[in-house]
């Protein structure tokens, strides 16, 4: 994985993208990683390459390859809406985290904090319950930090790295 560029971000910005580096590399089996906001935004991705492809507008954007950040982001978003409605429906209190195993790899979606999403694609043969552990210390170490003005500020600079990347 390449390290994204965190020159300008404030310490709580370049700590989380610090923290995200480390699920990944520490963390067999993961494949990527992408931190979604309340909105359904990508706020921060494993794979900075795959950035440009969130950046991009619909009409804008390739027809592949499938499993880039803002695929991530927007199938986090969905899942993370449809669990929410289920357990509202059910009257279950809050959800804390969605695990899907398919045969050639694994989703996982857990809340983070004010509605923001971390998800993580696995590979087929990685040990969800080391992905869930690892997570969950993500999350724990992350929650605290991630308030509005630390998601606006990684939404911003996302945007920015867009215009300077189109210049």
């Amino acid at each position: 994985m390449t390290a994204p560029s965190t020159f300008g971000l404030s310490s709580e910005a370049r700590n989380l993208h610090w923290l995200l580096t480390n699920l990944v590399e520490e963390v067999p089996g993961i494949l990527s990683v992408a931190v979604v906001s309340s909105d359904g935004l990508l706020l921060l991705s494993s794979d900075p390459g795959r950035n440009e492809a969130a950046r991009r507008s619909p009409a804008d954007a390739p027809t592949g390859p499938r499993g880039s950040a803002a695929d991530l982001a927007t199938i986090v978003s969905g899942i993370g809406s449809l669990t929410i409605g289920a357990a509202r429906l059910l009257d279950f209190g809050a959800v804390k985290h969605t695990m899907i195993a398919m045969d050639e790899g694994s989703l996982f979606v857990m809340s983070i904090s004010d509605g923001s999403l971390l998800g993580v694609h696995g590979s087929a043969d990685c040990d969800m319950s080391v992905v869930a552990y690892h997570m969950a210390l993500f999350v724990g170490r992350a929650g605290h930090v991630l308030t509005p003005e630390l998601r606006s500020e990684l939404r911003k600079s996302l945007e920015s790295e867009s215009t300077g990347s189109a210049r």
